[in-house]
């Protein structure tokens, strides 16, 4: 029976991986890697950055997965989606019943597995046929935890909930009671759109790396900053991931 292990490796930083992420590395005999082509394979470059480190400069195998195109302007969200995933589901279980049937592979997965990220939801469906195998969590450092931690702040005011949703879903209109709300996988639209009185903003772009960039306040002083920041940024790089908290302003 194959093994296939979903570890979490944090926001970029060979020091945000766990001990038992450090170990789940040492013991895999394969690393799954999709590649999304162009500038975002930096992705897959900081991913064999930490694979070197951890292993001492051992040389992996690697499986390179082509990733399918997503049809970001499909008019059906959710469909559009379901169909990338789709074919998603063919090209891993396509890349895992080539693996040896004792094998023990691994995805790295940027940040925490449970957080917005569509790794288990496909294995999931992978695992039948030719590509059966166990399946492995390894938790990460999430964005959200790196975000509050490079700001200095808890995500929560004392016995308040967090609420943790999309660009999309703050979009379509933000909560009543939005202290305190995370957003994750915003293109900048939501965040432009917002309505910016009595709201303060803890923004961070490329947590855990070298190119790190942070900015607070109340929204409407730096919300122009963020979003000059945002394009500067990904122009020179040719992707972004960002991650803000919001939070009402007291008083």
């Amino acid at each position: 029976m194959r093994t296939i292990t979903v570890i979490g490796i944090g926001m970029g930083s060979p020091e945000h991986l766990t001990l038992e992420a450090i170990a789940a590395i040492r013991s895999a005999d394969a690393f799954l890697m999709i590649e999304k082509g162009t500038a975002a394979d930096e992705l897959v470059a900081i991913r064999e950055t930490i694979l070197d480190r951890v292993l001492d400069g051992r040389m992996p195998a690697i499986v390179r997965i082509a990733n399918p195109k997503r049809d970001a302007a499909d008019p059906d969200y959710r469909a559009g989606v379901d169909r990338w995933h789709g074919a998603r589901v063919a090209l891993y279980s396509e890349a895992i019943a080539g693996l040896p049937d004792d094998a023990h592979g691994a995805f790295l997965v940027w940040g925490d597995p449970a957080f917005y990220d569509s790794t288990i939801r496909i294995l999931d469906q992978a695992a039948t046929g030719r590509a059966t195998f166990a399946l492995k969590v390894i938790p990460g450092i999430s964005a959200p935890q790196a975000l509050a931690a490079a700001h200095g702040i808890p995500l929560n005011r004392i016995g308040e909930p967090i609420h943790v949703t999309t660009g999309r879903r703050l979009a379509a209109g933000p909560p009543h009671d939005l202290d305190s709300t995370v957003v994750m996988l915003d293109d900048g639209s939501a965040l432009e759109a917002l309505d910016p009185d009595g709201i303060a903003i803890w923004w961070g772009a490329y947590l855990g790396t070298p190119d790190e960039v942070l900015v607070a306040g109340p929204l409407g002083e730096v919300k122009a900053e963020i979003l000059r920041l945002r394009r500067e940024k990904r122009s020179a790089k040719g992707w972004i991931m960002d991650t803000y908290l919001l939070r009402r302003i007291a008083g």
